[in-house]
């Protein structure tokens, strides 16, 4: 049993398996468990997790469960080895053919953290492309410049999607991973995500995100309800999942989050490349996912594989929080719309304009009159889909990447 921190805040466990995460769990400041508590409460958290890969590599489950809660841990451990086999490297290849992408603005220190992750990798990228978005100083090129081998290459025109798309341009290598400034990256995550494109089906995939510490209020608050962790167990995200959620409007926002996906570089091909309307510097979000149902309506297939592992920084402050989760909102809305004019049949416009009302207005009365903590964000979420539901429409005729 590990030794819970005695900070007033509680205590927020992940639970591995060598290198594979299996499950997380809340303890809340008064919750101390014993032993026999604590051997509960790893079990529930990490079931559903082993029971997915006892399943993919053909292991009946037997009695692992009741081995680890009666400390049979010598069978226990033999029986986990056996059905992590397959998921266990002795060695990793030294080099993989991936372009990583950082896309950046201002933002030196933070990605000084990335590059140093990058560096400490098991398994390192082909080549590591960082575009520096509209910089206003050379702080991000001097950064760079202690990297050798580290591509560096400035976009002038403001706009995450703007970026995103020089870094489709000046990757060479047939499968693109993307990550964040302010991510520090897992030592395997670059041989899973060439491990997953091994799969000739899968065009794109995203990955598990970490939270890196919860030490404020706004820190919980985000990772409590608008969490990037997609959980920890595979999905495939194919035309059967797009046909199965079309009516109401497909969620593809659940299928990861941008600071960890990858693509085939060929899709962009068939595709278009990111819609320059979206993302931060114009909408505000989304592009990543947009770009993700684009993908799924021509037909291919989306890989979450939660062994491609990457910690991200939350924001610290509510005003922080409360900015970042404006510009989410105002993206998901412009995003729902531009998703709704390239296939009409899709749920969006109900969604937008009469699910999401329904929910805040019963969020709201929840929240009444308090407004603590979910509910300290509420106002600027309502007021961020009206202004992505402006913008939309200001900005629908623009060019948008998509092939005509």
């Amino acid at each position: 049993m590990p030794q819970l921190a005695q900070n007033g805040q509680g205590n927020y466990l992940v639970f591995w398996w060598e290198q594979i995460a299996l499950g997380d769990v809340y303890l809340e400041a008064d919750q101390v468990p014993d032993e026999e508590a604590y051997r509960a409460i790893v079990l529930k958290a990490i079931t559903p997790a082993v029971q997915h890969y006892a399943a993919k590599t053909g292991h009946p489950p037997n009695h692992w469960s009741a081995w680890y809660s009666q400390q049979e841990f010598a069978r226990w451990i033999s029986w986990m080895q056996t059905v992590f086999a397959p998921y266990q490297h002795a060695a990793l290849p030294p080099r993989v053919p991936v372009s990583v992408v950082i896309c950046t603005r201002n933002r030196a220190a933070i990605l000084r953290l990335c590059l140093e992750s990058l560096r400490g990798l098991a398994c390192q990228p082909e080549e590591i492309v960082v575009v520096d978005n509209a910089p206003t100083d050379d702080s991000t090129q001097q950064v760079v410049a202690a990297y050798p081998g580290v591509r560096y290459c400035v976009e002038p025109r403001p706009g995450l999607s703007h970026a995103r798309n020089t870094g489709v341009a000046q990757a060479s290598c047939s499968i693109l991973a993307f990550t964040d400034d302010d991510v520090v990256l897992h030592p395997d995550w670059v041989y899973q995500v060439w491990q997953t494109f091994q799969d000739q089906t899968v065009f794109a995939m995203t990955g598990l995100v970490l939270v890196s510490e919860l030490q404020t209020e706004a820190q919980q608050i985000f990772e409590k309800h608008w969490s990037f962790n997609r959980g920890y167990q595979d999905i495939y995200y194919d035309p059967a999942y797009l046909q199965r959620v079309l009516p109401t409007g497909p969620p593809v926002w659940h299928i990861g989050a941008g600071a960890n996906n990858a693509f085939r570089k060929a899709v962009f091909e068939e595709v278009g490349l990111f819609d320059e309307r979206l993302g931060a510097g114009a909408s505000g979000c989304s592009e990543d996912s947009e770009m993700w149902f684009r993908i799924l309506t021509h037909g291919h297939t989306i890989h979450y594989n939660p062994r491609a592992v990457v910690y991200h920084a939350h924001r610290q402050h509510l005003h922080e929080l409360q900015k970042q989760i404006f510009a989410y909102m105002r993206g998901h809305a412009a995003a729902a719309l531009i998703q709704q004019e390239q296939c009409p049949q899709a749920g969006y416009t109900n969604y937008l304009y009469w699910s999401m009302p329904k929910y805040y207005a019963l969020l709201i009365r929840i929240g009444f009159p308090f407004f603590r903590f979910r509910s300290r964000t509420l106002w600027t979420e309502v007021k961020g889909l009206a202004s992505g539901v402006l913008f939309y429409y200001r900005n629908r005729k623009r060019a948008s990447n998509l092939p005509s």
